[in-house]
Formats: structure tokens, C-alpha cells, sequence
């Protein structure tokens, strides 16, 4: 008998089903830590508002809120790795299921780099400050946007009428709190007034990210231990 691979070792150990309920639970687990995460680091930041003060902001160089967001921000995509594994091991036949997965390996990639692309503080930007990390920054903003509307448009399209509905709803949020926020970015980078910005960026990302929670819950719940979801299973 020839020696197992360490991919099929890998995949015998997904294919458990007390181990794929396990990496399904870690996208509930990050988006309470996400939340944890913005409720934390507004309080280290003195002066911070939640309200009209973006969530980039607590990341932001120089920002007294950046070290342990960071550190916390490692912790969040490591459970988004698994929790992309748990996806991808519970798709089976359903081949939307697998792109989801995918597409959550991808929104983990770009969340790994994220550190690499933070954004300087108002003050250093409205001085002209700004450097390629800030660039970048604004390319990872919509490169994540496109991953949101992405993963959950497949996910409409995989699932039943109770969860497509569901999901057209948070995609409809995301398109119209992200172009409010949107029409903020300017003044941020200005310094000026953004009485909302806070409000609307975390209706946008908070929005979509508990729709992964509500995936695992689903996913739990239909006991896709048995590997073979149909498409037309979840939410009927």
C-alpha cells in the first residue's frame, strides 16, 4: 500500500466531521472578534469616535490603537483561514460552495498583507503625507469590496429562497453604505468633518462579515458533515 500524501492525510482530516464543525465555528469566532476588535481599539485610542472616524483609522500608522489591532488582526485571519478550510471541506457536490471557499482563501490572502498596506493618520495625510502604503491601502479597500460582493453573490445563488434573500439584502446594504462612505473618503484624506463615516463603513463591513457567521450557522445546521451539500439545501 502506497504512503499517503500529506494532501490526502489533509483531506481525510477535513473530510471529519467533528473537524469541519470546528473550522466552521471559526467564522462565528471572527466576526466577535472583529467586533471585540473595533470595540477594544476605540477604547485605546483617546479621542476616537467610532461614529465619524473610520475602522482603518484604529490601524492607521502611528495610531496608539495599531499594535494590538495588528496582533489581533493576525488572530482574525487565522480563524478566516479556517474557516475558509471548514467551506471548501463541506461543498461537496455544491460547486458554489466551492467558490465561496476560494474566495474566502483570497479575502484571507489580502487580510495577511493588510498590515503591510496601512493607511497614515488624518493629520499626516492632510499635510501631504501620504506614501505607496496608502495607495495601497485604498487598492486592498476595493479589492476586499469586490471579495464581499463576490462571496456573498455566490452564496445567494447556492443556497435557498429564505437565504438568497438574505443576501441580496446585505449586498444591497454594502452597495449603498459603501458609495456613502465613499463620498467621505475625500475628507478624510483632507482632515475635514465625517460626522457618519464611522456609521456607514461598519454597517458595510460589519454587514458582510456577519453574513460569513450566518454561513457557519447555516452550514452547522444543515449537518454538512456528510460532505454532499445540494445546491438548493440551505434555507429552503
Amino acid at each position: 500500500m502506497k504512503r499517503k500524501t500529506i494532501m490526502q492525510a489533509g483531506k481525510e482530516l477535513l473530510a471529519r466531521k467533528n473537524v469541519r464543525n470546528a473550522l466552521l465555528i471559526c467564522g462565528i469566532l471572527s466576526f466577535l472578534l472583529y467586533v471585540a476588535m473595533n470595540i477594544i481599539g476605540a477604547m485605546q485610542y483617546d479621542g476616537y469616535s467610532s461614529a465619524s472616524q473610520t475602522i482603518s483609522e484604529l490601524s492607521a500608522i502611528g495610531a496608539p490603537s495599531r499594535p494590538l489591532w495588528v496582533w489581533l488582526g493576525f488572530v482574525y485571519n487565522a480563524l478566516m483561514l479556517a474557516f475558509a478550510l471548514g467551506v471548501l471541506a463541506s461543498a461537496g457536490r455544491n460547486r458554489m460552495l466551492r467558490i465561496i471557499g476560494i474566495l474566502l482563501l483570497a479575502f484571507v490572502i489580502v487580510g495577511f498583507a493588510w498590515p503591510f498596506a496601512s493607511m497614515h493618520q488624518r493629520e499626516v495625510l492632510a499635510a501631504g503625507g501620504a506614501t505607496f502604503a496608502d495607495t495601497m491601502h485604498l487598492i486592498f479597500g476595493g479589492v476586499n469590496s469586490i471579495l464581499f460582493l463576490l462571496i456573498i453573490g455566490f452564496g445567494a445563488s447556492a443556497f435557498g429562497k429564505r437565504f438568497r434573500i438574505y443576501s441580496i439584502a446585505t449586498i444591497i446594504a454594502i452597495l449603498l453604505f459603501g458609495t456613502l462612505m465613499g463620498m467621505d473618503a475625500p475628507k478624510v484624506a483632507a482632515n475635514e468633518p465625517t460626522p457618519w463615516v464611522g456609521v456607514t463603513e461598519r454597517i458595510m463591513v460589519l454587514g458582510s462579515m456577519l453574513w460569513f457567521a450566518v454561513l457557519a450557522i447555516a452550514l452547522l445546521r444543515k449537518g454538512r458533515g456528510k460532505g454532499t451539500p445540494e445546491r438548493s439545501g440551505l434555507g429552503a
